[in-house]
């Protein structure tokens, strides 16, 4: 799908650009027998990574099913209204996941995220414990486990970044958890000769959240955007949700690791980039580290090769979004962080 040069106007159009596969994704889940299990499809994500797979999924008796406690009835019910089958349920509590439906193929995507310092434990139990749970009940499906750069240690900002082989570093509870969560599922997987892909995804952009709108929000409101991170990768959310489908089939035993974000650029030249489209100077604080968290994508490219969303047209839309008032999620990506607490 050629990336749209217009920018979504409201929350509609942009779930709808989300969540329209490419040729590749529908290739991809052809080529697939079986159902599309989302658990942990509530979130921010999941919702249109499960509207990607039933639109992609020609054959109607082959059943979407997004998984989740869903708090917001809104979001279980724009599913249900694009043919996505719903299930609630405590992906924490070990019965409701029994009770779960079969499924052949299967996203985890349930989990704390950003904003988790305060809460440790939480962070350890969303992560690992719920983890567990999911990893025992779909022993023997085809897995994308869903995980994180954030595993990696900083590396020299002027490099290419962490490759999928290097030895994980985390920093602090969220990092070292979602560490545990990979363990949990190629542990299992390793005994029960499941094929699993672990999903290392930084940093997936939504007009609502991501990096680009952290720097865009800053650039429009005139406040100083920090320098201590130098360096991010990004990748629009869209290709993120279709890569997590196409990765279904790249699924394998022994487990495989996948970085999945975009190239790497500088956090000035975004910010302005930013600037230079809203007709702004932006203002930095602090200097440039000379490490940062960034990763090699060489083998996305030769796994899921794609056409990405180019990021000056991610700034372009993060600009058009916040002036007109989009929805904003108040949940910053923290990926200046240097400390470990996201």
């Amino acid at each position: 799908m050629a990336p749209a040069q217009s920018a979504p106007r409201n929350d509609a159009e942009l779930d709808a650009l989300l969540a329209a596969p490419d040729e590749a994704t529908v290739h991809a889940l052809e080529a697939l027998d079986g159902d599309i299990l989302v658990l942990g499809a509530g979130g921010k994500m999941g919702p249109t990574v499960a509207r990607t797979a039933r639109v992609a999924i020609a054959d109607r008796a082959r059943r979407v099913i997004a998984v989740s406690r869903f708090s917001d009835a809104r979001a279980a019910e724009s599913l249900q209204a694009h043919g996505v089958e719903i299930v609630r349920a405590d992906l924490s509590d070990p019965r409701a996941v029994a009770s779960l439906p079969e499924a052949p193929n299967v996203l985890w995507m349930a989990g704390q995220k950003f904003g988790t310092g305060g809460d440790p434990v939480a962070t350890w139990a969303g992560n690992v414990v719920a983890s567990v749970h999911a990893a025992e009940r779909y022993a023997g499906s085809r897995i994308v486990c869903f995980s994180t750069g954030n595993v990696y240690p900083r590396t020299p900002a002027g490099g290419r970044g962490s490759s999928e082989s290097d030895a994980l570093a985390p920093e602090g509870d969220y990092s070292a958890s979602c560490v545990g969560r990979e363990r949990v599922f190629e542990a299992v997987a390793r005994r029960s000769g499941s094929p699993l892909l672990l999903y290392r995804l930084f940093y997936a952009c939504d007009l609502r959240y991501g990096v680009v709108t952290d720097i865009a929000l800053k650039v429009l409101q005139q406040e100083p955007v920090s320098l201590a991170m130098s360096r991010a990768n990004v990748i629009w959310q869209g290709d993120a949700n279709r890569l997590a489908l196409r990765a279904l089939g790249v699924a394998a035993s022994p487990a495989v690791a996948l970085n999945v974000t975009g190239p790497i650029a500088r956090t000035r030249d975004i910010a302005e980039t930013v600037g230079r489209l809203a007709g702004i100077t932006p203002v930095f604080e602090g200097e440039e580290r000379d490490d940062a968290l960034i990763a090699n994508v060489d083998a996305l490219s030769r796994e899921l090769p794609h056409t990405a969303v180019p990021l000056e047209t991610l700034c372009a839309w993060a600009v058009s979004w916040i002036r007109n008032g989009g929805t904003l999620l108040g949940k910053p990506t923290r990926f200046e962080t240097r400390d470990g607490r996201y």
